[in-house]
């Protein structure tokens, strides 16, 4: 799916974006409130189940002059997985999977930022359960405002998909009809909202 179709699909979804800011340039900090780390996986090879993130910090450094100089680092409480299931979180937060407690923290670090218009590409390394894995996630901009406390606000949604297996999270259960009950494959999914700081 191109970039003027996704877009064209939001403005008939949601309300038209603003872009107020010409010129994104300049340093920002995640709007954590306002911004969803997500993640889907198939179920039992029939269904999808979603979740995401509840406790996490972040912060760019966006050029748009220079891409290459754009930075971004982000990290997430794994204990604050939520899939809206408690024991099935708590499964996820064990050692079968996140295994929170020993390593309480994921982490992402980009190394490579690139530019194609209102197209991000960041390339960076993703920690997780003390396993280090390259990760590319393309982000479309989607949108700047001034909103009314004076805070100026960019957008960006983007998404990748990995192998949980690469970083350790490789619990799973064989179907008798055949497949496995989690995918390993998972998608992540990222609804940002940042506000400039310098």
């Amino acid at each position: 799916m191109g970039i003027f179709t996704r877009k064209t699909e939001v403005a008939e979804t949601f309300d038209a974006p603003t872009a107020v800011v010409e010129d994104l340039t300049g340093d920002y900090a995640l709007d954590v409130t306002h911004t969803r780390l997500g993640f889907s996986a198939r179920h039992a090879m029939v269904t999808t189940v979603r979740g995401s993130f509840k406790e996490f910090s972040g912060t760019a450094h966006i050029d748009t002059a220079n891409p290459a100089a754009s930075t971004v680092s982000v990290t997430i409480n794994a204990d604050s997985i939520d899939t809206g299931v408690a024991d099935r979180d708590a499964h996820l937060r064990s050692a079968d999977f996140f295994g929170a407690e020993e390593n309480p923290q994921l982490t992402f670090v980009s190394t490579d930022v690139s530019r194609d218009g209102d197209e991000w590409t960041v390339v960076g390394d993703l920690t997780i359960k003390g396993t280090t894995k390259p990760v590319t996630v393309v982000f479309e901009e989607t949108g700047s405002a001034q909103d009314p406390f004076g805070n100026t606000r960019v957008g960006f949604e983007g998404s990748a998909t990995i192998n949980r297996s690469d970083w350790g999270l490789s619990f799973n259960a064989a179907l008798e009809t055949g497949g496995v009950l989690i995918s390993e494959k998972v998608k992540l999914e990222f609804d940002i909202s940042a506000i400039k700081t310098a």
